[in-house]
């Protein structure tokens, strides 16, 4: 909560035109998702320079060259849609706990960028969403699911991940894109405003030709064990910086 107040106090000017070209920004009717993505993509780099977040980011080079895919990645906090938003530079859709459709500001960019709520607790809305969202891959869009299903409150220890999220991509039959993000829970949920390095490692794409005809709980565990493995890689390469 301290880093958002800082955010906010530091860009006091900006923020109620902010505020418009969000609103401005969602009506879906009037401006492409090129156009709405362009935007908050900029926007966040400001808000982190704001905040006093670096985000160190590798492994873009590697995202598939055709739109159509879906990022699976760890989860740690509030922060790391923000690091998507910075760093991928292309469109995306987010799958989000519907908890969080109330959550001002949250609600604004989640409409913006053309995103889904999940209900966990309802098995046939959940089951709606994934078809919706493989349909959706299908015809290029592209996606981002957190397959842990909530945070981790282990820090840079994932949870497991989810088999059920990865119907979406079998439906699809997509490339699937693991993703670690490391120090992601520190901004929002440390307390603290000091200055902080967020790491994220896009990691090699499993294309359907690697994963078909493996079960769901087989594929989650494959991608949750990359994502580890580029964690304990990453930490091994910058030592103390991984919290």
């Amino acid at each position: 909560m301290k880093r958002i107040i800082l955010m906010v106090v530091r860009c006091i000017v900006f923020v109620p035109f902010w505020f418009y070209q969000i609103k401005k920004y969602g009506n879906t009717e009037k401006y492409s998702e090129e156009e709405a993505f362009t935007f908050v993509h900029r926007l966040m780099g400001k808000i982190c320079r704001a905040g006093r977040v670096e985000i160190d980011a590798k492994g873009m080079e590697q995202l598939p060259k055709e739109n159509g895919y879906i990022l699976f990645s760890n989860h740690q906090g509030l922060f790391d849609s923000l690091v998507f938003f910075k760093t991928h530079e292309r469109p995306f859709g987010i799958v989000i706990k519907k908890e969080m459709s109330n959550v001002f500001f949250v609600k604004d960019i989640i409409r913006l960028v053309r995103g889904i709520y999940i209900d966990r607790d309802d098995i046939r809305q959940s089951m709606s969403v994934i078809k919706q969202m493989a349909k959706e891959v299908k015809s290029g869009r592209n996606y981002l699911i957190f397959p842990e299903g909530t945070r981790s409150k282990n820090g840079n220890v994932p949870g497991e991940f989810k088999a059920g999220t990865f119907k979406s991509a079998t439906k699809a039959k997509c490339p699937i894109v693991p993703v670690a993000i490391m120090n992601s829970f520190y901004p929002f949920d440390s307390g603290s405003v000091k200055k902080v390095k967020v790491y994220v490692r896009y990691l090699t794409p499993i294309y359907y030709e690697e994963y078909q005809g493996m079960k769901t709980p087989e594929i989650a565990k494959m991608v949750e064990d990359r994502v580890r493995e580029a964690i304990c890689r990453t930490k091994e390469e910058e030592g103390n910086a991984i919290l």
